[in-house]
Formats: structure tokens, sequence, C-alpha cells
């Protein structure tokens, strides 16, 4: 069973990290429809992550919450992928970076949607009804700073140059989820990395913009080697249940 908690807990530190970040954008948002709609993708997100976090405590069977894995671990013991612990940065950024977990999430969640694993199944199905929505707003995003002004474009492209590096640890695989595929519990990361990247490139062909040359690539954060970003935040996202443990609000 810890081969699945690992898993679970990986998808759940991905989106309670992801909507942490997003949940940053509250009230600065470039106007008052988008900081609107950020703020309930963020929350959209952190629901994922609630209901993630909640069937990894029922695996890890020690009395631990949800709460408790959000907000009591330290963070070398966060799964998550450096991807979505980054800088919000501009508005360019941000939205770069969730039209690369929009595409992945709605791959990830249709192939969950079949999981041998019915509580994963359930999540999954649920989930996608959200992510299919923020997929669709995402990627008009970058359209329109691909195509709108000089300003526009060259923040976008910087951007891609940022981050197009980080997204290959989504699919990294080790011998503990390939037993996971084969037993059909968990989604094939080959097969998710090929549509994911047959769907970015595809938009991205689209627009001006130029995909960075393979090089460098991200790796770290799913064995618990994260950014000094994640200290960070955790810092800010931890306190109150730390100054106060055990309160319920």
């Amino acid at each position: 069973m810890s081969a699945v908690y690992n898993y679970v807990l990986n998808l759940g530190d991905n989106t309670l990290i992801l909507g942490q970040r997003l949940s940053e954008w509250c009230g600065l948002g470039p106007f008052l429809e988008e900081d609107l709609a950020l703020t309930n993708t963020s929350l959209d997100i952190i629901g994922q992550a609630k209901m993630l976090l909640e069937y990894a405590a029922k695996l890890k069977n020690d009395r631990q919450s949800a709460d408790d894995l959000a907000f009591m671990r330290d963070q070398h013991q966060f799964k998550n992928v450096l991807l979505v612990e980054q800088p919000n940065g501009d508005y360019s950024q941000t939205m770069l970076r969730q039209y690369f977990m929009d595409v992945y999430h709605v791959h990830l969640y249709s192939a969950l949607s079949n999981s041998s694993n019915q509580q994963l199944a359930g999540i999954a199905a649920k989930s996608l009804k959200e992510v299919t929505y923020h997929l669709e707003r995402s990627q008009l995003w970058i359209k329109r700073m691909a195509h709108g002004t000089t300003e526009s474009f060259n923040r976008l492209q910087t951007s891609l140059n940022k981050l197009w590096y980080y997204h290959h640890e989504l699919f990294e695989e080790t011998k503990e989820l390939s037993q996971l595929v084969e037993q059909g519990i968990a989604a094939n990361p080959k097969e998710l990395h090929k549509r994911w990247d047959t769907e970015v490139k595809t938009l991205m062909a689209t627009t001006p913009l130029e995909i960075p040359q393979s090089g460098w690539k991200a790796t770290g954060g799913r064995t618990g080697h994260h950014s000094e970003y994640l200290g960070k935040m955790l810092c800010e996202m931890q306190f109150l249940q730390r100054a106060y443990p055990g309160c319920e609000w």
C-alpha cells in the first residue's frame, strides 16, 4: 500500500502547492473578473488536494488527517514537482505554468477515471470536470498573449524559456510507479508525456513562440529535494497550524 500512498501523496502535493501559489494572486489580478476567475481556479485545485490528501491519510492509517499532511510536514517530506512551487512571476509566467499543469491534469484525470482503484477513479472523475474548464481558460490566455502586443509576447517567451525545463519531472518513471501502472492503478507516464507533448507543441505551433532546445531538466521534487521557494511558501502556509496546533476553524 505504500506505493499507492506515495503516488496519491505526489498528486495531492502537486495540487496543494499549485493552489497555494494561485491563491497569492487574490486581490492582485489584472482586472476584477480575472481576479475572481483565478481565485476560483485556486479553490478548485485546493479542493482536489483535499480529496487526495484525505485519501493519502486514510491509506497511511496513522491518525494523521489531511490537515496534518498539509500543515505539519517539513519541506523535505513534500513530494510535489518543482514546477508548481516556482514563483508566480508576472501574469504570463503564472498562466504558462497553469497551462502546463492544466494539460497534464486533463490527461491524468482522464486516465485515472478508469483506474482499478475506485477511490482514485472517483476523485479523478470529479476533478476532470474542473480541470477541463481550467484548460480552456489558460489556453485562451496563452493564445491571447502570444498574439497580443510585443510586450505580452516577449513576456510569454521569457516565461517559456524559464519553465520549459520543469515539465519533464511530471512524467518521470520509477519501478514503484511501473508496478502501479501494471496493476491498472496509476496513469502511464509515457502515455501522459506523449499526449502532453503533442497538445502543447500543437498549440505552440500556432504562435510565434519558440520552444527552447533540450537541455537541463529539473528533477528531485518527488523525492523531497526542493527549491528555496517551497520553504518560504510553507512558512506562510503553515504558520497558523504550527503556532496553534490542533486548532479547527
